[in-house]
């Protein structure tokens, strides 16, 4: 299994992994690249969430030839994900092909640049639109976005998520590319029920709040604008 414990946050160490974040922080790469390699960093993530966190059961098999006993995983028709627009799309998309049968929910979240950051490094955070599934104590929910920097835009979203439904789902996942430790640590402290998943945890945030070293604005690399 390639996902280490680091108090704060669960990293994800695949070799694959590991091997497309860099290929997404180099700024030669270009728009469909760079799209593409949100897309496969997103099925390799989804396929370690389901080697580390989801159980799975003996079942009885007819092969060609005779019966035997396989292994199936439990719990894939029960799970939700939750794509935080924009920069999450190809991401949500790679997500997806480890997930094929998930329920999703969308919620556009962003950060006010205009307004930067305040003293305790928060930004104010604009929810646009909200369209969520219901929510229940079977699901495993994975709340994704690339990019966890101050928190502010992931906890904004939480504060949604977590409304959702009558009941705690079995396991609430927030998944990202690359994570800054303010992010992480503040994430943490409000949401202690949430595992905290990333394929790098980055050196610190700038004074703007940018992740760095970082790999620039995920939404804008992959969509082309400024």
């Amino acid at each position: 299994m390639a996902i280490e414990d680091r108090d704060d946050a669960y990293l994800i160490t695949h070799a694959l992994a590991r091997d497309t974040l860099s290929r997404l922080r180099d700024v030669g790469t270009e728009q469909v690249a760079f799209r593409k390699g949100l897309v496969k960093l997103g099925r390799i993530c989804g396929y370690e969430i389901i080697d580390g966190a989801m159980e799975t059961e003996y079942v009885t098999v007819e092969t060609p030839l005779t019966e035997t006993t396989g292994e199936r995983v439990r719990g894939l028709d029960d799970v939700v994900i939750i794509n935080v627009l924009r920069a999450a799309t190809p991401f949500v998309e790679g997500l997806l092909k480890a997930f094929p049968r998930a329920k999703q929910g969308v919620i556009s979240a962003g950060r006010d640049e205009n307004a930067g950051m305040n003293d305790e490094g928060e930004f104010p955070i604009s929810i646009d639109y909200v369209k969520l599934p219901e929510i229940t104590e079977r699901d495993t929910v994975i709340v994704a976005d690339p990019m966890l920097a101050t928190g502010s835009t992931m906890c904004a979203v939480l504060d949604h998520v977590t409304e959702v439904g009558e009941a705690e789902p079995a396991d609430l996942f927030v998944l990202s590319a690359v994570s800054a430790p303010d992010g992480l640590l503040r994430v943490g402290d409000e949401f202690p029920e949430a595992d905290l998943l990333t394929v790098a945890i980055d050196d610190h945030l700038d004074d703007d709040g940018y992740i760095v070293p970082g790999l620039g604005d995920a939404g804008d690399r992959a969509f082309r604008t400024t």
